[in-house]
């Protein structure tokens, strides 16, 4: 299927990641090595930080002081705004038992992981959400232990907002940690003594490459790279509302793309020609890292029917996708490769980001082709139990003896002859043969 680029990306999202592995790497065999000084010393070198790590309550209560009550309001609003998702994630996630052969019971037991780490960045912005998204979805879950981590903001303390989050949301220990060394800390244990079963939350190249490296020895969310945008638009769609959400999510970095798939060239030139004049008008920070997101991502994809938008907003696999189009169910049942999806203009990526509800943390570089967003369930284990009669065993221990013989497993049959043997004493049973292996 030919596809029509009106832009095309000049790079990819795997143009800037290759360096970053090699700073991980050796930052964290140092962490490995000299554990809570090393960490220390990054924090020094890194982020100019010579401050206790952990924040004592007196801290806490200090740095948050004068945080206006309209902004405590808003933040503890988005933050239970996203425990009651996750809650209801939580639900969906049932105990069961059943009898699956006359004596034998197995089931499901879900229970939360005992310790989790939540990340919230803290460079070229304060991300207040990001506390909130990952501390309160772990908390719906019943997480016992929860370490939040963020890195001092612009040379000082944690930013007093995020820290605000992280306590709103009911982070445990708090500590003022940033980068590759705060994801080492927390999957290490460092300074609480608590090593994390999952480590969850944003950042940028290096922290993304931490946990990529850290995966096995702790869970973590999701394999992530720059923020994403992908936006479906037909001849219905407003171009001055389509160009405003590809903007709001391009000013996450230099290198978050941003995507539109359309089947309307008019409003696709229209969108293209209002991007750069919304870019422009942004404040310097903003329109520095939207500018080069848009230059170097951005891209616009003309479609000839709605089919085909659907296979090709698959094939991208959007972090976030939004639809500003007709017959929104429609879109609804067919799309399926999306981190989140926001449905007509009345929504958009901003407020899922910050809270409608929905966890902001989500798969990117296609990613959500295979996986979705941090959600309760990731700090959940599904665990599997069974318990059986003596009846039920001889049944099953039957097959288990003859089909473990034919792998060459012969301990794995004795274990099921010694039971025949104790509980059947005069029983004559075909338990197989032994074979060579």
């Amino acid at each position: 299927m030919p596809v029509h680029y009106l832009k095309k990306a000049s790079k990819t999202a795997e143009t800037e990641t290759a360096t970053a592995q090699k700073v991980v790497t050796d930052m964290l065999a140092e962490i490995g090595k000299n554990g809570e000084a090393a960490v220390r010393a990054y924090a020094q070198k890194l982020d100019k930080w010579d401050g206790d790590i952990i924040m004592t309550p007196r801290a806490i209560a200090q740095a948050t002081r004068d945080i206006p009550d309209s902004v405590k309001r808003d933040i503890e609003f988005a933050s239970k705004q996203v425990y009651d998702f996750a809650l209801a994630q939580k639900k969906s996630a049932l105990n069961f038992s059943t009898e699956l052969h006359p004596g034998v019971t197995a089931g499901q037991k879900v229970i939360p992981v005992n310790v989790v780490g939540c990340y919230a960045p803290a460079g070229r912005y304060a991300h207040i959400a990001s506390a909130y998204m990952t501390v309160a979805t772990a908390k719906a879950a019943g997480v016992k232990t929860i370490i939040a981590c963020s890195s001092p903001f612009r040379g000082g303390g944690m930013h007093p907002y995020v820290l605000y989050a992280f306590q709103a949301a009911g982070a445990d220990v708090i500590m003022t940690l940033g980068g590759v060394q705060a994801i080492a800390a927390l999957a290490y244990g460092l300074f609480t003594g608590k090593p994390a079963d999952v480590v969850v939350g944003p950042g940028n190249k290096f922290v993304a490459e931490a946990k990529r490296t850290l995966f096995g020895k702790v869970g973590i969310d999701v394999f992530a790279g720059p923020s994403e945008v992908g936006v479906i638009a037909d001849a219905s769609a407003d171009p001055a509302m389509v160009a405003s959400d590809l903007v709001g999510q391009a000013e996450h970095g230099h290198e978050s793309p941003a995507w539109l798939f359309t089947t309307d060239r008019a409003m696709a030139q229209e969108v293209m020609r209002l991007v750069p004049m919304l870019i422009e008008k942004l404040p310097a920070t903003a329109r520095d890292a939207a500018g080069a997101a848009w230059r170097d991502y951005g891209e616009v994809l003309l479609c000839d029917s709605r089919e085909e938008v659907i296979e090709i907003s698959d094939r991208y696999a959007s972090e976030h996708l939004e639809v500003h189009a007709q017959e929104l169910d429609w879109w609804l049942e067919n799309l399926t490769c999306y981190g989140s999806l926001f449905l007509g203009e009345e929504t958009t990526v901003a407020y899922g980001d910050k809270a409608s509800g929905p966890n902001h943390v989500l798969p990117t570089k296609g990613a959500a082709r295979y996986s979705g967003g941090l959600s309760v369930h990731k700090f959940m284990k599904v665990l599997t139990w069974q318990r059986m009669t003596r009846e039920a065993s001889r049944d099953i221990g039957l097959v288990s003896a003859r089909i473990s013989r034919l792998e060459g497993m012969e301990a794995h049959a004795r274990t099921a002859d010694d039971r025949l043997a104790k509980y059947f004493p005069d029983g004559r049973f075909d338990l197989g043969e032994p074979v060579t292996v």
